[in-house]
């Protein structure tokens, strides 16, 4: 297939998309003829750093496939380490960017956000002195002793439990409704209230660990979907430190960690395994990753995998919310069930909830309808593919695979298709990491264990 005016060749094409090319595929069929050296940094927090080294065309004929590559690369960039300042030494690539990463531009979504969370202007800078990469990754997690809160704040519900020494001596799940409620008194007080309700069941508390989904830097929420409803000025005033204020305020102080939930799922996969180096992945409403390094650390990434293009193909499907074609949260989430079911000849009630939709296909997978396993054998092709792709950034040695879409007989059709695309396509990479799924022991105690051993007592 032809992309950009580069020659792809894919041997595992998914039957309900055989349109889809693996970015990974396309970049390395673009880096063939590309001859001029070219390199990319992007900036975040503390001054830490992401760069990459790499080649383009630099010739007119080939300036349409060089900004596609160069766009995606700054893309997976910004979505999987996060950053608000791009650095390049190339002219013709800069005003490409300063271009698209603007306002009224083709990528004003990444723009604006990346400003917002990050608390800085978006910049492009055309430079030849590349920063060099620069890591600080957060040694987070792990740590059991003494008597602990972990709090998980979910959309539908909000979790805590007490464990004393590594052992949960109580949970409790409390329903709430934080995605529709515009003050943020009531979500602090729903925190409070699950903090006290923890420490009731202990003689003390040493420290308190908090995950959910969302984006945090210093244990600050830069954004996250359980204030959706909240006012901008009033996020600014009230919910940016509401974490580190409802701990304070309850207990003083004690040690505390703010994490995104996905680094806390796989954090808890290293401790059901024993062992580091893990990327978790659940595949459910959204895309939701995780990633705990070779020393144990959560790396302070993003790790916002949903956002992240993996297809190479034009025409690939828009996710409606950053306005972008081909990245992940099409292709990793129910919205990736929803959206090959009817390729496969299934119908679907558009009157239903996306999760009812998810169902609905689980239920004619569980009755072994060919048309459901197309569905998850294409997912399985894709994933096969992207994990490849991701594995040049991170290294992984483990992937957790998690959610919904991962549960019955189609998550493990998924899992078999998936490894007989690494096996046949990429065998250089299929022996360095294993695939696996949630045990006995992180279903039943390993998210609350891991998220009260967030923080360190000193």
């Amino acid at each position: 297939m032809n992309r950009y005016g580069i020659s792809v060749n894919v041997k595992n094409i998914p039957a309900l998309d055989p349109e889809f090319t693996p970015l990974l595929k396309f970049n390395q069929a673009f880096l063939e003829t590309a001859t001029k050296p070219i390199s990319i940094a992007v900036e975040r927090a503390d001054k830490q750093m992401a760069t990459i080294h790499t080649k383009i065309h630099g010739t007119p004929e080939m300036a349409v496939a060089d900004n596609y590559y160069v766009d995606r690369i700054v893309k997976t960039m910004l979505w999987l380490q996060g950053g608000f300042r791009v650095y390049v030494n190339d002219k013709a690539i800069y005003e490409y960017l300063c271009s698209v990463y603007c306002k009224g531009g083709a990528r004003e979504f990444d723009w604006d956000f990346m400003s917002n969370i990050f608390e800085n202007p978006f910049e492009v800078i055309l430079t030849d002195d590349i920063p060099e990469e620069k890591n600080c990754p957060i040694p987070m997690g792990g740590h059991l002793e003494g008597c602990r809160i972990g709090f998980d704040a979910g959309g539908s519900d909000r979790k805590v439990s007490a464990v004393i020494d590594g052992e949960t001596v109580f949970s409790e799940e409390v329903v709430w409704f934080p995605k529709i409620t515009e003050d943020p008194q009531y979500h602090y007080d729903g925190i409070v209230s699950a903090f006290k309700s923890a420490a009731a069941h202990m003689p003390r508390v040493d420290a308190v660990g908090i995950s959910s989904a969302g984006i945090f830097i210093n244990n600050r929420t830069m954004n996250a979907s359980l204030f959706l409803k909240v006012p901008k000025d009033l996020y600014e005033e009230k919910v940016k430190d509401i974490y580190i204020r409802a701990v304070k305020d309850t207990f003083g102080d004690v040690p505390y960690a703010v994490a995104n939930d996905g680094d806390v799922s796989a954090l808890a996969g290293t401790m059901s395994i024993k062992d580091t180096n893990v990327l978790g992945i659940a595949m459910g409403t959204s895309e939701a990753v995780g990633y705990v390094d070779e020393d144990g650390c959560i790396t302070g990434w993003l790790n916002e995998l949903a956002f992240v293009p993996v297809d190479a193909n034009p025409d690939a499907m828009i996710d409606e919310w950053a306005g972008d074609i081909g990245c992940g949260v099409k292709y990793f989430s129910q919205d990736g069930v929803i959206k090959l079911a009817p390729r496969a000849g299934i119908e679907l009630d558009e009157s239903a909830s996306p999760a009812e939709k998810l169902k609905a296909v689980q239920k004619l997978m569980a009755e072994d309808d060919p048309r459901a396993a197309k569905v998850y054998e294409s997912i399985g092709c894709y994933l096969g593919h992207t994990l490849a792709f991701y594995h040049q950034t991170y290294g992984f040695r483990y992937v957790l695979l998690l959610g919904r879409v991962m549960s019955g007989k189609g998550g493990d059709l998924l899992l078999e298709t998936c490894k007989h695309v690494l096996a046949d396509e990429y065998p250089e990479v299929a022996d360095k990491f294993q695939l696996t799924l949630p045990d006995e022991y992180f279903r039943r105690v390993g998210q609350s264990m891991a998220v009260a051993s967030l923080p360190e007592v000193k």
